[in-house]
């Protein structure tokens, strides 16, 4: 069943399926690396959609969950956190915290859980849709799923 679908989204479809999350990964013919791509490709609101970023904070991969309508706020947003600093990271360090690459990046299929944020914004949408593991492949699921899924922290991010 889940053949057709990337190796790094196999590993997506097996993590929302042992959460009880039945949105299945759809494969998409072009890359939809960006919020405003995907949504397009969707056919839906660019809010609808929860990018996935990762960031480095005091010493650790930090993956804050956005509303694609947001950019997040690093320096508000690690105040509202207790944290030193949130920074970008790198290529490598999204790559060895996911296992994923930019522009595909899912809210789960980790090598290890990570710390993660979510946009309470992103609550106000019936469905939403995150990426699957490759900048190709993105999946549905509500918000409520995204917060049980992630074990994510509510916050304002913008």
């Amino acid at each position: 069943m889940t053949e057709h679908l990337p190796a790094r989204s196999r590993l997506v479809h097996d993590s929302l399926r042992a959460a009880g999350i039945a949105g299945d990964i759809v494969v998409l013919p072009d890359a939809a690396s960006t919020a405003a791509l995907a949504a397009a490709a969707l056919g839906i609101e660019v809010g609808a959609i929860a990018n996935s970023l990762v960031f480095w904070s005091d010493g650790e991969p930090l993956l804050v969950m956005t509303s694609g309508a947001h950019r997040v706020d690093t320096a508000a947003l690690a105040h509202r956190l207790g944290r030193t600093s949130i920074t970008r990271a790198t290529p490598e360090q999204v790559r060895e915290a996911t296992g994923q690459a930019i522009g595909g990046v899912a809210p789960t299929g980790h090598p290890r859980p990570l710390v993660t944020v979510i946009d309470e914004d992103l609550a106000g949408f019936d469905e939403i849709w995150a990426a699957g593991g490759t900048p190709h492949t993105v999946f549905p699921l509500t918000y409520d799923e995204l917060v049980r899924l992630t074990g994510g922290t509510v916050a304002k991010v913008d």
